[in-house]
């Protein structure tokens, strides 16, 4: 964001001094938040946020929290090789983990929590190959898997087209941003963090040893930063800008049904996804593909060709919810990383500035996870070398 002199407010007031600035109120800012005090519990924190908390991709997501990444499990391991893919597999079943102890614990019905598994769908021979392909790799490495012939998936998902597909045992679902307030309820328990939403970042500045964060009503100054903003990230520097970029999601929600779903579901090679929540409302979100260029960048707009796209996938697809009423239309921007792997670091040229993103459509399923991880490396431990920026140099 620019700032014209006429709107700048911020010298009107004192300058507010803390510990640690952490910009970004989605899920990886109130997570490294919420490591940083786990680590030293009287750091002072400001959590600073563009709008409200979660009004980023953290409330505009479809709630899944899965394993693995934005591809099937076959090509990871072709790309990384078995051993480091199935430690990507593991971290995030590390992250599910770490949220049911440390967040979710007794509260899963209020924040609609549900850990049913998911389902990747295949509408061709060809996928639905591949998916039995990641499957045998997957029981061969101890991950829970189960292989879905066509007609199961017609009597356990209500899913009509497609001839078979695979069920990940282990994954969940949530309501993201119920997830995101309980979070932050922790937070305000633990004390010692304050949060700054309505405050969008214009610039960071040296003064001395310390940085200064400008925003229009207020600056902060701070020994160090955390950079928790995802696809935004390049536009606070520059960095970023061959190694995360803002990909805009789109969903679309209808009126609920009686429920019929086993759990969420992924299709077309994980670019379709839907779930019905346990309240009966169908969420679903994808086909970017349609569209490649103008869904990347910062506009959250909505388009014909992918709404339209979405409904007639419910028509030939999900026949309980033919007669169900669309309520709502939105969309969020993500942050993909290049290589679809998140990124924990401190920028190369200014070690006073952290960051953690580029969760390609899985910051549900990563960014707790990685949060704990950007503050082990803060604190001089070791992270995995597919987590570290490093991997860029």
């Amino acid at each position: 964001m620019s700032v014209s002199y006429w709107m700048d407010r911020s010298n009107e007031k004192k300058l507010a001094s803390f510990d640690m600035v952490i910009i970004g109120g989605g899920i990886a800012g109130l997570s490294s938040a919420f490591w940083l005090k786990k680590e030293d519990p009287s750091l002072q924190i400001a959590v600073v946020e563009k709008y409200q908390c979660g009004d980023g991709a953290t409330g505009r997501n479809a709630g899944f929290i899965t394993c693995g990444s934005v591809e099937h499990f076959n090509r990871l391991v072709g790309k990384h090789g078995e051993r480091e893919a199935r430690e990507m597999w593991h971290f995030s079943e590390i992250n599910l983990a770490l949220l049911k102890e440390h967040i979710i614990g007794k509260d899963e019905k209020e924040i609609l929590f549900e850990q049913k598994g998911s389902f990747s769908l295949a509408s061709t021979d060809n996928e639905f190959r591949e998916l039995k392909n990641s499957a045998d790799i997957m029981k061969g490495m101890g991950i829970d898997v189960e292989i879905i012939e066509e007609e199961k998936i017609v009597s356990r998902l209500g899913a009509l087209n497609f001839v078979g597909g695979i069920k990940y045992l282990g994954d969940a679902s949530v309501h993201p941003l119920k997830l995101l307030n309980l979070l932050q309820k922790k937070l305000i328990e633990m004390g010692g963090v304050t949060f700054f939403e309505n405050h969008e970042v214009s610039t960071i500045q040296n003064k001395g040893d310390n940085k200064i964060i400008h925003t229009r009503s207020q600056n902060f100054e701070t020994p160090m930063v955390i950079l928790a903003t995802n696809g935004y990230s390049p536009l606070l520097n520059n960095y970023f800008n061959d190694k995360i970029y803002p990909t805009r999601g789109q969903i679309l929600a209808t009126e609920a049904v009686p429920h019929f779903m086993e759990g969420p579901c992924y299709a077309n090679f994980v670019l379709d996804y839907f779930r019905q929540l346990p309240t009966g409302q169908m969420i679903i979100g994808g086909f970017r593909q349609l569209q490649k260029d103008a869904e990347i960048g910062y506009s959250d707009q909505i388009s014909d060709v992918i709404q339209s796209s979405l409904e007639k996938f419910l028509e030939q697809h999900i026949p309980a919810v033919r007669p169900a009423k669309i309520t709502h239309r939105w969309s969020g921007v993500m942050g993909f990383s290049v290589d679809g792997q998140p990124l924990v670091g401190l920028l190369p040229t200014d070690n006073q500035i952290a960051f953690v993103g580029g969760f390609t459509g899985h910051g549900i399923g990563l960014a707790f996870h990685c949060s704990r991880k950007l503050v082990d490396s803060l604190y001089g431990r070791s992270i995995p070398r597919w987590l570290s920026a490093k991997r860029f140099s």
